[in-house]
């Protein structure tokens, strides 16, 4: 059995001004990180959410570290707890990476930890992309295990695509080595130039077979449960403290108690959300699947359900029904609601900084990515301690020990259930170690898209693979059906739906 924990501190996550007009959207300029305003990531990230599925105040830059490289990496504390590893982030709460070692010379590569990417992958030696250039590589050359296959991989996103060749090698993370095939890349998109990470550690659910990273780990026998805990940092806190844990949960990452709410029938991290609310009054938006995305920055879902959410904010407008704009004194919290447990939303991430002219704007975007579902990235993430159990078949959230990002109700010893295939409460019990926790199961959709930075496109005669992360041009390996379809549209439209807001 594999389990992993992540723990998310949060910060201003990524920041968007919704103020300024997008001069253009690809190919992407060299803007690192922060340098880009808050309306320009969120477009961004919106158009690689549509390829994945068919990231409060700026920190003292004294808390960073800067690469070889020049990327700002505000690293993690160790931790003590064994199979467990500190989230590193790039200061701006835009993205979440661990310092993988790969190979016979445990090369160093920052990996993102992606919860929809159902594959892996590192930029190649032989990579000449620009964005390979920016950032640490790893080929031949770096280990003498490592085993080269002739098989390619192609990844399409909504926005690009990143493409390299499968290889083998073994890959240590939190303190656990195991022989695992990931992509080395060839080519990778302009848009990587963003980001501090070297490539992306997939741990979506049952995705591929030899590239899924939890079926190696559970074949290693490194730990007895197949799962993994996270535990996010806000950059604006401080100390990074953030970690990913796997086998089991970090009860100091943590109080009260886990709930956990089953992800149902599909392979996805994707569970049945209750309900949304604003400062104790409810939206009545839930009834519907919610993916769970470590390597999403914001919150997005259709206009309608985002509507009725942003009209319990006093003050919150929108001209494009997309991107609100709120009071930048905002200080109530959002509430999202799983298996009866309501989870706060501290306003530091819900709430993005002014941009130039004084605006704030909300960081719950307007734009079904996955349609009739919300995509919670680490907007929610960051306030809650998250448990992803492959074993079972389930999500759990408790309130985050660092950040207290949900309300009392996670300390409940039990709560009602739900079906989502049918809609209808159903009441089971769960007997695992922990107490006081509560199953939901899920439902099957007919059209669900992979959960990651992008839809993963493998071309024919390679190994399978599923989600990943953003890249620029779209090409023909790209999936083909409504998924697909929409996260192309969305490339078109999201332009628009930013450049109103000037």
């Amino acid at each position: 059995m594999v389990v992993a924990c992540v723990w998310i501190s949060s910060k201003d996550h990524l920041r968007f001004v919704s103020g300024e007009l997008l001069d253009s959207f690809i190919p992407l300029t060299v803007q690192l990180q922060s340098s880009q305003p808050i309306t320009e990531r969120a477009a961004h990230e919106a158009a690689r959410l549509i390829a994945k599925y068919a990231g409060g105040s700026i920190p003292d830059t004294s808390t960073l570290l800067k690469r070889d490289n020049k990327y700002d990496v505000m690293e993690a504390t160790e931790s003590t707890k064994e199979h467990t590893q500190g989230v590193d982030q790039d200061g701006t709460d835009y993205s979440y990476f661990i310092e993988v070692e790969i190979g016979s010379e445990k090369k160093t590569m920052y990996m993102l930890i992606d919860t929809g990417a159902g594959s892996s992958w590192v930029m190649g030696t032989s990579c000449t992309s620009k964005a390979c250039e920016m950032h640490n590589t790893f080929g031949e050359g770096d280990s003498d295990s490592l085993e080269v296959s002739k098989s390619d991989f192609n990844i399409a996103y909504g926005s690009g695509k990143v493409s390299g060749t499968w290889a083998t090698d073994t890959i240590t993370v939190a303190g656990m080595s195991i022989k695992y095939q990931f992509g080395l890349t060839h080519t990778t998109s302009d848009q990587f130039l963003e980001f501090a990470f070297d490539g992306i550690l997939g741990l979506a659910i049952n995705k591929g077979s030899d590239s899924n990273f939890l079926n190696a780990l559970a074949k290693s026998k490194e730990v007895e449960k197949n799962m993994f805990c996270v535990a996010l940092n806000r950059a604006a806190d401080g100390t990074n403290e953030g970690e990913i844990s796997f086998g089991s949960p970090n009860p100091d990452k943590y109080s009260g108690k886990i709930t956990y709410t089953s992800i149902g029938e599909d392979n996805d991290w994707a569970i049945e959300i209750d309900d949304m609310g604003y400062n104790g009054k409810k939206a009545d938006i839930g009834g519907i699947r919610s993916f769970i995305d470590t390597g999403t920055s914001f919150m997005f879902g259709s206009p309608d359900n985002v509507k009725k959410l942003h009209a319990l904010i006093d003050g919150a407008q929108s001209s494009d029904g997309t991107t609100y704009t709120v009071p930048c004194d905002s200080n109530g919290n959002l509430t999202v609601t799983f298996s009866g447990v309501d989870y706060v939303i501290s306003p530091k991430d819900w709430v993005s900084p002014p941009n130039k002219d004084g605006k704030c704007t909300s960081n719950v975007y307007g734009f079904e990515v996955v349609k009739g579902a919300w995509l919670l990235g680490d907007t929610f993430i960051k306030n809650v301690y998250a448990v992803f159990d492959a074993d079972e078949r389930r999500i759990g959230f408790a309130t985050n020990a660092i950040t207290d990002g949900s309300s009392d109700d996670s300390e409940d010893s039990s709560s009602s259930t739900k079906t989502m295939a049918a809609s209808q409460a159903t009441k089971t019990s769960d007997d695992t170690e922990e107490t006081g926790i509560t199953t939901t199961s899920g439902s099957k959709a007919s059209a669900v898209p992979d959960m990651g930075l992008g839809k993963e496109s493998v071309s024919s005669g390679t190994a399978t693979a599923d989600s990943s992360e953003p890249t620029e041009t779209k090409d023909s390996s790209a999936p083909s059906g409504p998924l697909s379809q929409a996260r192309f549209t969305f490339i078109f439209c999201i332009v628009s739906f930013f450049a109103l807001l000037a």
